[in-house]
């Protein structure tokens, strides 16, 4: 008989094997078969659990945006002020065990799977929506709706391609170096539309939010 908890223990170690399988292969190159052998299950058994590559991609992306909702729900229940909530979204979207190589090199390939297939792309439209919808609910503490929407599409857009930009880089990835540049641009759209909306001219530092 099978031991209580051997198909959760397999599928976990199948989704860590593609998360490492694409990293080192490419998701075009690696096989299921191959993934399979680093998680050290049959292949058969990977398909039984998965059925395909594509839905075994699906599930490692399901299993990394829990983690990354429960990184930063964590971080959000220690956020005393709407300015520590924006800081807990951005932060938790750059936790260490989120971003490195091969957890980046999964999501490239999550990004180009959703081009094409449905089920994928919805996935990605949630996590899309929430992201800017947290986002959006913390600006409201410093601007009105519409400038809260467009300052959290555009954070949104920064930390997404924070991420892709990463891909392209030889060093290690720099969790703290990619959370200053996200903090800085949200620091300067919302004195600039504070800005905008008082008539001035030039955006000045305002004492309620940190230098």
């Amino acid at each position: 008989m099978p031991r209580i908890g051997m198909e959760a223990e397999r599928r976990r170690s199948l989704i860590a094997a593609t998360v490492d399988a694409i990293h080192e292969q490419g998701y075009c190159d690696v096989t299921i078969a191959q993934i399979a052998r680093k998680a050290g299950v049959s292949g058969g058994l990977a398909h039984h659990y998965f059925g395909s590559k594509d839905q075994l991609l699906a599930a490692t992306m399901r299993h990394l945006l829990h983690e990354l909702g429960e990184g930063i729900r964590a971080r959000l229940a220690e956020a005393q002020t709407p300015r520590a909530r924006l800081s807990a979204i951005i932060a938790g979207n750059f936790e260490t065990g989120q971003f490195r190589e091969a957890v980046i090199a999964a999501w490239l390939a999550f990004y180009s799977q959703a081009r094409t297939n449905p089920a994928s792309q919805r996935l990605l439209r949630i996590y899309s929506a929430r992201l800017v919808s947290n986002l959006t609910h913390s600006l409201r503490s410093f601007l009105p709706l519409p400038d809260a929407q467009l300052v959290a599409e555009g954070t949104a857009s920064m930390i997404d391609g924070v991420w892709i930009r990463r891909a392209l880089k030889e060093a290690p990835p720099d969790p703290e170096a990619a959370i200053r540049l996200v903090e800085d641009y949200v620091e300067a759209q919302i004195l600039l539309h504070r800005a905008r909306a008082s008539g001035a001219t030039t955006p000045q530092p305002d004492p309620g939010l940190p230098a």
